[in-house]
């Protein structure tokens, strides 16, 4: 019997986990306590199964308005760097409970773009990670938006964490990458708004005609931003590894990703 790409999921050492703002926020803006403890629950599992794991959590700043009480987005630069410092804090602090609580340790690591351009400073990026995964600690990765600026002379933001997702999972030779998003995965056209939208179960190489079907390489569908994806699953596949694009509602479908079921849509160059 002929094994599936799906079928080869179970046999992945080294996962990568990424998890949307909107997946652990609810809509009104609260944080979304059973879902996060239940995600910690899973990747505590994973860990004790044997896997090695790394969470790239997005959340900073729409937990930071959470806690301050905010009622809309901050509109200046300084002041959304200033909520993602509270909310970063506050995310870490949950994320310490609910893993200890599995009897798991966990490490925060805050990345700017620069740390992976420069040799040095990657090379340096690369040992802390195997370092915490050799030592049993589960690292918690998110851009560093407290400093993180886009300037062209001085770029260091990564733009989101579906691309940091993919260079963690570059630089950690990751064999799976699975994204928790708020969409089934990836269609032939927006199924918010077309109820006949088809599913794509697998997809091996990113074409114009994908970035078009998402709205172009300039804008998305989905709050977590289509485009962008697929800009993280281009970059997944050229380093032959494989990502699968899943709905995060609820975490343990990452079991079900892992045991070959076909849930969410398969990146895979095979």
């Amino acid at each position: 019997m002929t094994t599936t790409s799906r079928q080869l999921l179970s046999s992945c050492k080294r996962i990568i986990v990424k998890i949307g703002t909107s997946t652990i926020m609810y809509a009104n803006g609260s944080i979304n306590l059973q879902r996060l403890e239940k995600l910690t629950f899973v990747l505590s599992d994973l860990k004790n199964q044997g896997k090695e794991v790394i969470l790239v959590s997005s959340g900073a700043v729409g937990v930071g308005i959470s806690r301050l009480q905010l009622t809309e987005r901050p509109k200046t630069i300084p002041e959304q760097q200033a909520v993602a410092s509270v909310g970063q804090t506050e995310l870490m602090n949950l994320y310490s409970k609910f893993f200890f609580g599995y009897g798991q340790i966990i490490g925060q690591v805050l990345m700017t773009r620069d740390i992976v351009e420069f040799p040095a400073s990657r090379l340096n990026a690369i040992n802390t990670f195997e370092q915490l995964l050799v030592k049993g600690i589960i690292p918690i990765v998110n851009e560093n938006d407290t400093v993180a600026v886009d300037e062209l002379d001085h770029l260091t933001k990564f733009g989101d964490n579906d691309r940091l997702s993919a260079i963690v999972a570059e630089i950690t030779d990751a064999d799976l990458l699975i994204m928790l998003s708020d969409i089934d995965g990836f269609y032939n056209k927006n199924p918010n708004d077309e109820p006949d939208a088809v599913l794509f179960n697998e997809i091996h190489t990113i074409t114009d005609d994908l970035y078009a079907l998402a709205g172009g390489k300039g804008s998305s569908y989905g709050t977590g931003g289509m485009s962008t994806k697929l800009v993280a699953a281009d970059h997944i596949l050229k380093k032959s590894s494989q990502m699968v694009l899943a709905n995060g509602e609820d975490p343990t479908i990452i079991f079900d990703i892992i045991a070959g079921k076909e849930i969410g849509t398969l990146f895979s160059a095979n």
